[in-house]
């Protein structure tokens, strides 16, 4: 099958597809064309250094994240602890911090993030948050990290390494994104079917927005216009106008939306359809599919379940 039902015309960049069968695809943005692999096991966060040299992946299965230099296509692995979930790196792009999730359950859980140096790809220390971290995201100036945990979501001074604060969260947050003001934090709750608005000055919620089918994943576009979140069990990206929080549009995906990402100039919206194992490309200007990219040549293929996704400069 073409790599695309229609051509995607856009920005220069390489998307990075983290696929939890056991690989990473690299797909050229402007001709959604596959134009390399990793094979990694068990592959879920990703995340790309700002100047793009770097792209670090959560490989959950085998303790460790893969380290990828993207001027040579060379991997190192770097054992972090059990069942690494996601991995961040800090705006300055001098570390990745990577969320060391363990065995969920109240004897044995984890609660610790990894801190990684992107000169040395070694472990430099640990830092001590609630337990069985989940999903991170830095503040765009780089003094704190926002990472939800099974019950709360955890603010780390990243000077400090110390939680500030934890405000907590019963409903299990998932993922969460940052306005490119840092001033409010999107979070999705699956089970409760919510999405919460935080203010981070003080570190409060200011609105709780009920969402029909188990919103997963968020993402904000790069002028702070638009939230767009994956609603697992609808199967579409719902975008939200990000000062006024009311639905603007309703972008059919693929089965069991798990993760979006919107391109570094904010012009495309990708998702990773677990069910199928596909992504969808969707235009942020006018909220409609672009494009499903499912294979690239015989020996290129998504090889399922799109778990999470990064983009360089191609």
């Amino acid at each position: 099958m073409p790599a695309s039902e229609t051509a995607a015309s856009g920005p220069g960049y390489l998307a990075y597809v983290a696929a939890a069968a056991g690989e990473v695809v690299v797909i050229n943005t402007a001709t959604a064309q596959i134009t390399g692999e990793y094979g990694i096991d068990s592959c879920q966060g990703i995340t790309a250094t700002p100047d793009g040299s770097q792209v670090f992946v959560a490989q959950t299965g085998q303790y460790s994240v893969v380290a990828i230099s993207t001027a040579t296509g060379q991997t190192e692995q770097i054992t972090v602890g059990p069942f690494p979930q996601d991995v961040a790196a800090t705006p300055d792009g001098t570390a990745v911090w990577a969320t060391v999730t363990g065995p969920n359950t109240a004897r044995s859980a984890w609660n610790k993030v990894a801190v990684i140096s992107t000169a040395t790809l070694a472990v430099t220390g640990y830092l001590t948050v609630s337990d069985s971290p989940r999903q991170l995201v830095f503040s765009p100036d780089g003094s704190r990290a926002y990472i939800t945990t099974a019950q709360s979501i955890d603010v780390v001074d990243t000077t400090t390494g110390t939680v500030t604060q934890s405000i907590p969260n019963p409903c299990g947050p998932q993922d969460l994104a940052i306005s490119p003001d840092g001033g409010t934090l999107f979070v999705t709750n699956p089970v409760a079917s919510t999405l919460w608005v935080i203010d981070t000055a003080a570190n409060r919620v200011t609105a709780e927005l009920p969402l029909a089918d188990q919103p997963y994943s968020v993402a904000v576009t790069p002028d702070g216009s638009t939230v767009y979140v994956t609603e697992l069990n609808a199967n579409v990206v719902l975008a939200l106008d990000a000062a006024t929080l009311k639905p603007v549009a309703t972008i059919p995906v693929g089965g069991i939306p798990g993760v979006v990402a919107v391109t570094p100039d904010g012009s495309q919206g990708w998702v990773g359809n677990i069910l199928p194992g596909d992504v969808t490309v969707f235009s942020t200007a006018t909220n409609t599919v672009l494009t499903t990219i499912r294979a690239g040549s015989v020996t290129a293929t998504i090889d399922g379940a799109p778990l999470a996704i990064t983009f360089t400069t191609s």
